[in-house]
């Protein structure tokens, strides 16, 4: 996304990280459905950033659209910017508010986690949002991909959902995207096991003072610990000397 009435962009170790409010994120992605303009939503963190840099070429195509998740986000951004990203856009809370606000209904198909995981998400997302899930996959299936790209299609899914964490997510989208009739899909990481009861979010305080990295490394410490400390010094390190690679990479004309 570049500069528009909707946000700007504020590139990040390459990434063109799109900073808007989830107000207008929905306008905008009402908006390309409605053109039938096919769009992937990705949800950047640290973890994202560091783990997709193979991609980043892709993820920088008109075709996508690269929304900031999480503190470190905003902390590189005040680096290198100067300013943070408007609004803190996770997909957690965003999806069911992007599902709720859409005008219609759309079928969605969900496609990721552990076996059963998806449906229980499903009947979640049918319940809350009013939207029609229109099928289910789980992350662990041996199914080759051209037929599972033949089931999502005769299922009618105007969005699917990919719940497989950085970069599988990203890479299968990457992968199958041409293959599918759907104009949106997403790449949602944890958000169905939160939907379905599998995993429990911090509480609304901890949420809104944005200390929710540390709830949730106080309950998997071991699966979340070099995330939150080793990998977090290399994020911030990447995103800081990015510009300076570049630049020292651009050759200096001559007379």
């Amino acid at each position: 996304m570049h500069n528009t009435a909707h946000g700007e962009t504020l590139a990040l170790a390459g990434y063109p990280v799109f900073s808007t409010t989830s107000e207008d994120l929905c306008e905008v992605l009402q908006g390309r459905l409605e053109a039938y303009r096919k769009t992937v939503l990705v949800f950047a963190n640290t973890n994202f950033v560091l783990q997709c840099q193979p991609m980043r070429k892709w993820l920088s195509g008109d075709d996508v659209i690269i929304v900031n998740d999480g503190i470190g986000m905003d902390i590189a951004s005040l680096l290198q910017h100067g300013k943070r990203y408007r609004d803190n856009l996770n997909g957690t809370d965003f999806m069911p508010l992007l599902l709720r606000t859409f005008a219609q209904r759309h079928k969605i198909f969900l496609l990721g986690g552990k076996p059963g995981v998806a449906e229980k998400a499903g009947d979640t997302i049918a319940r809350q949002t009013g939207q029609r899930v229109v099928g289910c996959a789980d992350g662990y299936s041996s199914a080759d991909p051209g037929a599972l790209c033949a089931r999502i299609n005769a299922s009618g899914a105007d969005i699917v959902l990919v719940a497989m964490g950085n970069p599988i997510q990203e890479e299968w989208i990457r992968q199958h995207m041409g293959a599918l009739n759907a104009r949106l899909l997403v790449s949602v990481g944890a958000l169905f096991d939160f939907l379905s009861g599998g995993a429990q979010r911090a509480p609304q305080w901890v949420q809104k003072i944005r200390f929710e990295w540390l709830y949730r490394l106080s309950r998997e410490p071991r699966r979340l610990a070099q995330r939150y400390t080793l990998d977090l010094a290399r994020f911030l390190f990447l995103c800081v000397s990015y510009p300076l690679r570049r630049q020292a990479a651009t050759p200096v004309p001559t007379a």
